[in-house]
């Protein structure tokens, strides 16, 4: 998503939020708004859980023309909720107007890894939209937008948009692969019959792909550290790192053929 800053109102800065799950992401930072997941999302940042409950918000949604009817019907449901927090509605296909003056921006959308596909064969499609994205972003952004990319790979993804807006700070963009540390921690907290929430300091390595490594050195339950609990390296070096790389139906084929 992306986020622009805006204009004053009683003292408080309103907030630009685009959001977009398509081929194309925009401003709190965020693609393809009218998708599964902005449908989901985008109330969520007009309650201020995403930028606080005393922040008013202008949402701007970005998605692919194609999805530009079921865009609009998202913008209906967003205005029918009334929520305080947001003060205007904006639904484009329009990166331009979409990135304009954005200040934060969360870059969901990409192109989705279909079967038989690996994650270097949607790099090539990510390229050119992660370019697109970002070259919105340099010349129409506010410039101390912050970025955080969520689309896979997502390093790769955060890579291509430093090297496209050069002139946004390079401490201000980041990714996340959330998706891989939290199937690391529920394991872990399965394995050990803990609570998820008990689970501290886990870390993952490298890019998005199967060179990424979750790293358990310093995870800790409590005060005691995760590999003294587990007591065993082999279920740590490897199953682990399987069932955070690959879809779960190829782990549970694993496990059986070690059984047997």
């Amino acid at each position: 998503m992306k986020v622009r800053a805006c204009m004053y109102d009683g003292g408080k800065l309103h907030i630009k939020v685009i959001l977009g799950w398509g081929n194309f992401v925009t401003g709190v930072g965020a693609s393809g708004a009218s998708g599964q997941i902005g449908y989901a999302l985008v109330p969520m940042v007009a309650r201020g859980i995403m930028l606080g409950a005393d922040q008013p918000v202008i949402l701007h949604m970005l998605d692919i023309p194609p999805a530009a009817e079921a865009l609009n019907g998202v913008k209906m449901k967003l205005v029918d909720a009334a929520f305080p927090l947001l003060k205007g509605v904006v639904a484009t296909t329009d990166v331009v107007e979409a990135c304009t003056g954005v200040s934060v921006a969360v870059m969901v959308g990409g192109f989705p890894r279909k079967e038989g596909m690996e994650r270097k064969d949607v790099m090539s499609k990510n390229v050119s939209i992660y370019k697109a994205q970002a070259s919105a972003l340099e010349k129409y952004a506010s410039p101390n937008c912050k970025v955080l990319v969520v689309a896979n790979p997502a390093n790769t993804n955060a890579l291509i948009l430093k090297e496209f807006a050069p002139s946004i700070p390079e401490k201000n963009i980041t990714c996340l692969t959330r998706l891989d540390h939290n199937r690391a921690l529920g394991q872990i907290s399965e394995r050990l019959n803990v609570q998820v929430s008990g689970v501290k300091n886990v870390i993952i390595w490298g890019n998005h792909s199967f060179t990424q490594y979750p790293d358990v050195t310093h995870a800790t339950v409590g005060d005691k550290p995760v590999p003294e609990l587990v007591k065993d390296d082999a279920w740590l070096i490897l199953c682990l790192q399987l069932v955070v790389l690959v879809e779960l139906k190829l782990v549970v084929l694993v496990f059986v053929l070690e059984a047997d």
